[in-house]
This record gives C-alpha cells, sequence and structure tokens, in this order.
C-alpha cells in the first residue's frame, strides 16, 4: 500500500504545523484535526492512508479515539500511529492494546516519521 492521504492529530498548531512539513516533505497530502473527536469524524470522511496521532488532547484523547476508530467498520483498517510526549512502557502498551500500529515519542528526527510511512507502505 502507498501512503497518498495522512491525518494528522494533534492540539499543539506548533506540533502539528512541525509533522505537517515533515510529511507534505514526504509527497503526502496531509488533512489536519486538533482532538479526537475531529479527527474520528474526518477519518470517516477523507479515509486517509495513515493517521499519526497525539494522545493527550481535550474533548477526546487519542487513545479513546483509536478505540472508537478501530470499533467502526468504515474505518479499522487504517493504522495508527501515536506520537506523544508519554514514554512509559505502560503508555506504549495501552496504545498497542487500543489498536495503535506504532508508538513515536516526542521529541522525534523527522527520520523517525519517514521511517513509519515507510514501515506502513
Amino acid at each position: 500500500m502507498v501512503i497518498r492521504k495522512v491525518l494528522l492529530v494533534d492540539d499543539s498548531p506548533t506540533d502539528l504545523a512541525n509533522i505537517k512539513h515533515i510529511v507534505t516533505e514526504a509527497g503526502c497530502i496531509v488533512i489536519t484535526a486538533t482532538n479526537g473527536k475531529e479527527a474520528v469524524t474526518k477519518a470517516k470522511v477523507e479515509k486517509p492512508d495513515l493517521i499519526f496521532m497525539d494522545i493527550i488532547m481535550p474533548d477526546m484523547d487519542g487513545y479513546a479515539a483509536c478505540r472508537l476508530l478501530n470499533s467502526e467498520t468504515e474505518t479499522k483498517g487504517i493504522p495508527v500511529v501515536f506520537v506523544t510526549s508519554k514514554n512509559q512502557k505502560a503508555d506504549r502498551l495501552w496504545a498497542q492494546m487500543q489498536g495503535g500500529k506504532a508508538f513515536v515519542t516526542k521529541p522525534y528526527a523527522a527520520d523517525t516519521i519517514i521511517d513509519q510511512l515507510k514501515a506502513l507502505l
């Protein structure tokens, strides 16, 4: 599968702009959301190939959004990569239990994001 459309979800404008730059430079179409609730709605409409999602956000956190995405027929096949400042082993395990396919800790290098794009091709 070639990654063409990526949904980026983060409530931090700075983090969102940073990852958007990396993913756009990699040749992907980028859609953004600022919380989990908005991410679920946009995922259903836009059908992205991949989602990079923060965990700590208002309205609906990344864990809840990932669970919801994995329970819906039209979005359950979209891989979710968590991109977060949470870095404990328990956070990684919980992310995996919610259906996350990978886990990237902030701060990250651009290569780390590109590697996730390549790994999920």
